[in-house]
């Protein structure tokens, strides 16, 4: 679909809620998380977050990961970043 098009169709889906109050309360809702998603940089996707899962369960099969136990040795390990 177009950019046209699109603003057609929702136009129309529009008229068909703008008179039902708890309709028009859940579209807000939608359109600020929407609005929120463009201005926040940290936001990704389902798949962009298993993909970083994926990759860090391959770093650490491969040796690269870094094992804390114990409090003292998480405190060193923070402080050293």
């Amino acid at each position: 679909m177009t950019t046209l098009q699109l603003s057609a169709q929702i136009q129309q889906d529009f008229a068909l809620i703008k008179n039902n109050e708890n309709k028009m309360k859940r579209l807000a809702k939608y359109l600020k998380r929407l609005v929120k998603e463009e201005d926040d940089p940290t936001l990704m996707t389902k798949e962009q977050f298993f993909a970083q899962v994926d990759e860090a369960l391959a770093q650490a099969k491969r040796g690269e990961g870094v094992r804390v136990h114990g409090k003292d040795e998480l405190h060193a390990f923070l402080n050293s970043l």
